[in-house]
């Protein structure tokens, strides 16, 4: 018996996202779900989007923490892939859709034991 992979449309995972319970990331048409992050690695992620947020007031530039997604394109006709950064900045007027960012100047990844790898 061979196994089937799912894909879902990019427009199938951001509408999805916006009723889950839980973050999902997108690679390529498939999903795959988020674990939640320590106390230590929440207060980390914290601490670096303040003093960015401190720091860029008044510049144009804005910060997100957390459960805004950045929108990776893969190479034209493609799928995309969608992860959400610990801390990202952006400084591009163009940057306005509301669930996801595409042109992030500063991506900041806490890393954990678990997801350095990745991350990296």
């Amino acid at each position: 018996m061979e196994l089937v992979t799912a894909f879902i449309s990019t427009t199938d995972y951001l509408e999805g996202e916006k009723m889950s319970p839980i973050r999902h990331e997108y690679l390529g048409g498939q999903i795959f779900a988020m674990s939640g992050g320590s106390e230590e690695h929440n207060r980390i992620a914290l601490n670096i989007a303040s003093l960015l947020r401190f720091h860029l007031r008044g510049s144009g530039c804005k910060t997100f923490i957390a459960d805004m997604k950045v929108k990776i394109a893969i190479a034209e006709n493609s799928s995309d892939i969608f992860y959400y950064p610990d801390v990202m900045v952006t400084c591009n007027p163009q940057d306005t859709e509301k669930y996801y960012k595409s042109f992030p100047c500063l991506i900041v990844e806490v890393l954990s034991l678990s997801t350095q790898n990745l991350d990296r």
